[in-house]
C-alpha cells in the first residue's frame, strides 16, 4: 500500500490478526503493555481527569463498595452467636437444669438478621457493579472518541513511521486494559481494602490474643508474595514475547501459504512453528506454575495460623476466655484474611499494568498534530486542473532535503505521466500535491490558488485516486463502489461499473452487487478487485485524478477495455499517473522523468526518446527484454 492510500485508512487488514506491533505486543523500543509505566503519578493523575464527571456515582460506588463487605464480614459474628445458643442450650440440658433447651426463637431470629445481611449486601454489590460498569464504559467510551479524533488529525508521517500493528494495540488492547480495571479491579480494591480493615476489627472484638496470632503471619505472606511475584512476571513476559512470536509466525504463513507451498517450504515453516511453540509451552508452564503455586502457599500458611489459633483458641475456651461460637467465628475470620491480602497484591500489578497501557493511550494523544486550516471557506469555483509547483522544497526530515527546487506547470486537461527508478520521489511528488506533507518552501497551486489556502479535504476532494495496491473493505461490491461519492443511486453505480468494464463479471457472482467481499476481498480476484477500485473512481467523478499504474493487476484483454475506460474518464481532467511500465506512458502528454527527488527530463515520448537522456536509457532497454515494452522502473 503506497504512503498516499495509508493515509486515508490508516487500520490494515493484514494486520488485524497479527499480535500488536511487535513480538511482545509493541514494536521493538516501544513499551509492551504490561510493562511498568515511565510517570505513574503523571499517568495516574490525567487518568482521575476522565473520571471526574462521575464523582458522584464514584462516591456511591466507593460508599455501597464498603457497605456490602462490611454486612457480609458481620454474617460470622451472628453465625458464632446461633452457635452459642444451639451450645449453650445443649450443655444446661445435659447439666440437668430445669427447662432447659435449645431457643429456637432466638435462633430463628438470628438467621433472619443473618438472611437480611446476605441481602443487603447483595443489593449493595449489585448497586456497585452497575454503577461502576457505567462509569468504566463511559470513560472508555471518551477515551475511545478522543483517540478517534486524534488519528483523524494526525499527519500521514505518524502512521509511517509506526506500524499497524502498534497504532492497534493502543486503540484496542491499551483501551481495553484501562476499562477492564475501571471495571473491575477498582472495586475489588475498594472492597479488600474493606474486608482486610473490617475482619481485623471483628477479630479484636472476639480475641487480640488470636487477632495477633493472625496478624504475625502477615509478614512471611508478604515475602512469599514478593518472591513469586517477581519470579512469575518475568516468565510472564516471556511468555507474551513467545505468544507475539508465534502469533506472527502463524499469521504469515497462513496469509502466504500460497508461496510457502510454491516454494516447497512447508517442512521448514513447520519445523520453524514446533521451536516457536515449544518455546511458549516452557514459558507458559512455568508462568502458570509460578501463579499456580500463590495459592497452596497462601494457603500453607493460612493453615500454621489457622493450627495456631485452634491451639491457643481451645486453651482459651476451657478457661472461660471466649466462647465456642466466638472461636467458631474467629476461624471464619480467619480464612478469609488471606484471601484479600492476595488479592490486593494482584490488584497492585494490574493498576501498574493498566497505567502503563494508559500511558501508551496519552502518548498517542500528546502526538504533534497537522497544522490547523485557516481558510476553511475558500473554494475553486468551477475547478480546471492547472496544477503548478513553484521553487518547491520539501524533506520528510529538516537535515535531509529530497526536493531542493521543484518547478513544474501542467495544464488543464493534460495527462502527466511520472516515471523514475525507487525512491525517486514519484508517491512524494503526490503525496504533496494532495497535501499530505506540507512543503518547507515554495508554493504549490491549484488553478492559481495555494493549497495551503485551501482545507486539506478540499484539496483532496478534487482528486480521484486509483493505486496499484487496491483498497476494499468487508462489504457488498455495491457499498465499496458506493464509496466513491456518498448519496449515489443505484443507476449511477452501475453505469460506474459499466464503465470500468465490472458489470458483466460482476453479474455473474450469485449475488451480484450484494455479493459481500469476505476478509482481503480475497473471493475475487486481483483483476475484478482493480476493476472495483476503478468503478469507485469513475463514480467520484473528480476533477483531477491519480493513477498508479491502475491496470497492472489485469490481464492483456481486460487492459485494453480498461485504458479504454480510463481514456473517455481521463479526458477534460488533469490526470497524473505513476508509470511502472514505460508502454502505458507513450501517449501522455507530458513525462516527468524524476531521480532522488528532483525532475531531471520533462517531455512527450517523442522529445525524450530524441534528447536521449536518462529516459531514452530506459526505454531502449526495453529491447534487451525481446521488445515487450514491459520495463519495470519499481
Amino acid at each position: 500500500m503506497s504512503k498516499s492510500e495509508r493515509a486515508t485508512h490508516t487500520s490494515s487488514k493484514h494486520s488485524a490478526g497479527r499480535p500488536p506491533g511487535g513480538p511482545g505486543g509493541g514494536p521493538p523500543g516501544m513499551m509492551m503493555p504490561g510493562a511498568k509505566a515511565k510517570n505513574f503519578k503523571g499517568t495516574f493523575k490525567r487518568l482521575i481527569q476522565y473520571l471526574k464527571p462521575y464523582q458522584v456515582r464514584l462516591f456511591i460506588v466507593f460508599l455501597t463498595a464498603i457497605l456490602s463487605t462490611i454486612f457480609s464480614i458481620v454474617s460470622p459474628k451472628i453465625l458464632g452467636e446461633a452457635t452459642n445458643v444451639i451450645f449453650e442450650g445443649w450443655f444446661a440440658k445435659i447439666q440437668g437444669a430445669v427447662d432447659a433447651g435449645i431457643d429456637f426463637k432466638q435462633i430463628t431470629f438470628l438467621l433472619a438478621i443473618l438472611a437480611l445481611l446476605y441481602v443487603v449486601s447483595a443489593v449493595f454489590g449489585f448497586v456497585q457493579q452497575f454503577l461502576m460498569a457505567k462509569v468504566a464504559q463511559r470513560v472508555v467510551y471518551q477515551l475511545r472518541e478522543d483517540v478517534n479524533h486524534k488519528l483523524g488529525r494526525l499527519p500521514l508521517k505518524f502512521f509511517d513511521s509506526r506500524s499497524n500493528g502498534d497504532i492497534l494495540s493502543r486503540v484496542v488492547n491499551d483501551v481495553d486494559n484501562v476499562a477492564n480495571t475501571l471495571q473491575q479491579s477498582l472495586t475489588q480494591m475498594i472492597t479488600s481494602v474493606v474486608t482486610i480493615i473490617g475482619i481485623i476489627i471483628m477479630m479484636l472484638t472476639i480475641s487480640p490474643l488470636l487477632t495477633l496470632i493472625v496478624i504475625l503471619t502477615l509478614p512471611l505472606s508478604f515475602i512469599v508474595i514478593a518472591l513469586i511475584a517477581k519470579k512469575s512476571q518475568r516468565h510472564f513476559k516471556n511468555q507474551q514475547n513467545e505468544l507475539g512470536e508465534l502469533n506472527g509466525h502463524v499469521e504469515e504463513m497462513y496469509t502466504g501459504h500460497i508461496i510457502v507451498k510454491a516454494f516447497g517450504r512447508e517442512q521448514e515453516s513447520i519445523q520453524h512453528f514446533e521451536e516457536m511453540n515449544d518455546k511458549l509451552y516452557q514459558s507458559s508452564w512455568r508462568a502458570q506454575f509460578m501463579s499456580g503455586i500463590m495459592m497452596p502457599l497462601m494457603g500453607f500458611i493460612g493453615n500454621i495460623g489457622y493450627v495456631l489459633i485452634c491451639v491457643v483458641g481451645g486453651i482459651q475456651v476451657t478457661q472461660n476466655k471466649i466462647n465456642v461460637g466466638g472461636i467458631l467465628a474467629f476461624i471464619q475470620y480467619a480464612r478469609q484474611f488471606t484471601m484479600p491480602i492476595t488479592q490486593t497484591a494482584n490488584i497492585a500489578n494490574i493498576i501498574q499494568s493498566t497505567i502503563a497501557s494508559a500511558e501508551r493511550v496519552f502518548e498517542l494523544l500528546d502526538e504533534v498534530e497537522e497544522q490547523k486550516d485557516v481558510n476553511t471557506n475558500v473554494k475553486i469555483e468551477n475547478p480546471q486542473g492547472n496544477v503548478s509547483f513553484q521553487h518547491v522544497k520539501f524533506g520528510y526530515k529538516d537535515d535531509a532535503v529530497l526536493m531542493e527546487d521543484l518547478n513544474l506547470d501542467v495544464k488543464s486537461g493534460q495527462m502527466i505521466a511520472i516515471v523514475g527508478p525507487t525512491g525517486a520521489g514519484k508517491t512524494t511528488l503526490v503525496n504533496l500535491l494532495m497535501r499530505f506533507y506540507n512543503i518547507q518552501a515554495g508554493a504549490i497551486t491549484i488553478d492559481g490558488k495555494s493549497i495551503d489556502q485551501l482545507e486539506r479535504s478540499y484539496v483532496r476532494s478534487l482528486f480521484g485516486m486509483v493505486l496499484q495496491d487496491t483498497w476494499l473493505f468487508n462489504g457488498t461490491i455495491r457499498d465499496n463502489i458506493a464509496y466513491g461519492r456518498a448519496g449515489a443511486t443505484e443507476a449511477e453505480i452501475i453505469a460506474a461499473a459499466k464503465a470500468a468494464h465490472a458489470d458483466h463479471f460482476i453479474r455473474t457472482l450469485p449475488d451480484g452487487y450484494d455479493t459481500v467481499l469476505n476478509e482481503e476481498a480475497s473471493n475475487i480476484s486481483s483483476g475484478q478487485k482493480q476493476l472495483l477500485t476503478i468503478a469507485r473512481a469513475i463514480l467520484a467523478d473528480p476533477s483531477m485524478l491519480i493513477l498508479d499504474e491502475a491496470t497492472s493487476s489485469v490481464d492483456t484483454r481486460t487492459e485494453l477495455h480498461i485504458q479504454q475506460a480510463m481514456n473517455n474518464l481521463m479526458e477534460g481532467r488533469t490526470s497524473f499517473v505513476i508509470a511502472h511500465r514505460l508502454s502505458t506512458i507513450k501517449d501522455a502528454d507530458l513525462i516527468l522523468v524524476m531521480n532522488q527527488g528532483s525532475v531531471i527530463e520533462q517531455g512527450t515520448h517523442d522529445q525524450l526518446l530524441a534528447n536521449g537522456g536518462f529516459y531514452a536509457e530506459l526505454y531502449m532497454s526495453q529491447f534487451a527484454n525481446g521488445g515487450s515494452g514491459e520495463v519495470e522502473l519499481d
